[in-house]
């Protein structure tokens, strides 16, 4: 079961690439920025946001 991400935390985390928005991903359990063109996990409910633990979104 996907775990749930605090809403006020998704109000202020942005992308630390381009410091754009990001959106989350229920179903793959990440944060998505697509300026970036990056997703940074979810795990357990804690956001990885490192560039190194990033996937590169396909075109």
């Amino acid at each position: 079961m996907p775990t749930e991400i605090d809403a006020k935390l998704l109000e202020i985390l942005v992308c630390p690439l381009t410091k754009g928005p990001l959106e989350y991903d229920r179903a793959k359990q990440e944060l998505v920025s697509k300026k970036a063109g990056l997703a940074y996990p979810v795990r357990d409910g804690i956001p990885i946001m490192l560039v190194d633990e990033a996937r590169k979104l396909d075109a």
